[in-house]
């Protein structure tokens, strides 16, 4: 009997830090063998408790900086960006970037906070850096990750593109992922040149509405993984902190409960799929 190839698949949960109850629900994960990394708001309160039970799952999943440049108060002064102390939307921030509207050197000063932020608490730098809600494929953002990524040798980059053919196929959001994906140019041009290690293929977008059953979404983004492939999800316990946080609550349970199951192990088992962190997938 052939045995069917494995595939090797990053799977990514966002939004460490936010609250106690995110923070719980993707360590629960990483231990059970159901993550294999996870992106840090350093810039949240609820950051530098957090460190320390993640660290004692350090050799299972890579931990990286989830760069924030949106409704969160920064961690220093940005008076052209946050002049009242809070980062603005993300439609805001997507103006000022395609206008010519960002400043450099805060951007910079601000990635430099939460990189400091995050190697504090953790005890070294972070093993990647992505953006939450993908704010570093920005103009002038981009820039500024590439720059940072130069300082942290090994360290890689989250692009968000895929094939449009890919994403028509899989026929979930097709025109937020497209979108999303679109906007990733730049930066994928920028890693290519630089030479930064980096994805290939991206899953994981979709409205958080709840509408479709996360079962099936999540059979659809680890449909024929191909390259390497790092799918992002949002898992969480709901407790007030998040409540104050973000406006995704209720769906990041979902998420927990569905990842945790025996149905997200029968998933991988079925596709021959091995949850893998990116060391593994570049050797793949």
């Amino acid at each position: 009997m052939i045995k069917a190839r494995q595939h090797r698949v990053l799977l990514c949960a966002d939004d460490y830090g936010l609250s106690p109850g995110v923070n719980e629900a993707i360590c629960d994960l990483i231990a059970a063998g159901r993550l294999t990394a996870t992106s840090v708001m350093s810039l949240c309160p609820y950051w530098r408790e957090g460190a320390a039970p993640l660290r004692t799952l350090a050799d299972k999943a890579d931990v990286g900086l989830h760069f924030t440049l949106t409704d969160q108060p920064p961690l220093g002064a940005m008076p052209g960006l946050a002049p009242d102390g809070r980062l603005p939307p993300l439609g805001t921030l997507m103006r000022k970037a395609y206008t010519g509207g960002l400043d450099k050197v805060e951007i910079r000063a601000e990635l430099a906070r939460q990189i400091d932020a995050f190697t504090a608490a953790w005890g070294g730098p972070p093993a990647y850096i992505d953006g939450h809600q993908h704010v570093h494929q920005l103009p002038i953002v981009r820039e500024a990750v590439a720059d940072a990524l130069a300082t942290l040798p090994g360290a890689y980059v989250r692009l968000c593109r895929e094939p449009i053919a890919a994403i028509l196929r899989r026929g979930v959001a097709v025109p937020k992922t497209l979108l999303i994906g679109g906007l990733g140019g730049g930066l994928a041009r920028l890693t290519k040149a630089r030479g930064i290690p980096a994805n290939e293929r991206f899953g994981g977008v979709y409205d958080f509405s709840g509408k479709a059953p996360f079962a099936d979404l999540m059979a659809r983004f680890l449909d024929a993984p191909n390259g390497k492939t790092l799918v992002m999800v949002h898992p969480g316990i709901p407790d007030e902190a998040l409540r104050r946080a973000d406006p995704l609550v209720d769906q990041r349970k979902v998420e927990y409960d569905y990842l945790k199951g025996p149905d997200f192990a029968a998933l991988l088992d079925a596709r021959s799929i091995r949850l893998a962190r990116f060391a593994d997938l570049a050797t793949a």
